[in-house]
């Protein structure tokens, strides 16, 4: 079942990314926009566009949430594995997406303060990673 939704919904926000399902959705509201004197701009004729882009959007959001979780998780993957393969390289950052919000600013004040400062007396964020390299 895992396997059967992720290629679906792989294929189904590739599909919803291109240009054409854009062009596509335009027309399809233009042609509604267009029929409304046809239907006398009734309730119906409201509630058929009002309808179709909730369900559409409510479907789109599980999509885009599994396409993005899949994409971190991949990029997390890699990141883990450029960590590990270099030597001067911190192990124990490996993994620390699961930490809490709190522990991960943490960390991230330590690096910064690890680099030196700017003229403002702040971490030169600039420097950051010239810095963490040259710190063996």
């Amino acid at each position: 079942m895992d396997q059967f939704f992720t290629r679906i919904a792989a294929r189904i926000a590739s599909a919803v990314g291109q240009p054409l399902a854009f062009v596509i959705a335009f027309v399809a509201i233009i042609l509604w926009g267009v029929s409304g004197p046809m239907f006398g701009f009734s309730d119906t004729w409201q509630l058929i566009v009002n309808t179709s882009t909730t369900i559409i959007t409510f479907l789109m959001v599980f999509l885009i949430q599994n396409a993005q979780n899949r994409d971190a998780a991949a990029m997390q993957a890699k990141l883990d594995e450029l960590i590990r393969s270099i030597d001067q390289a911190r192990n124990g950052y490996i993994g620390i997406e699961h930490l809490t919000e709190k522990e991960l600013e943490k960390i991230r004040k330590d690096i910064e303060d690890e680099c030196k400062p700017g003229d403002d007396g702040r971490p030169d964020h600039r420097d950051s990673l010239g810095h963490l390299i040259r710190r063996r």
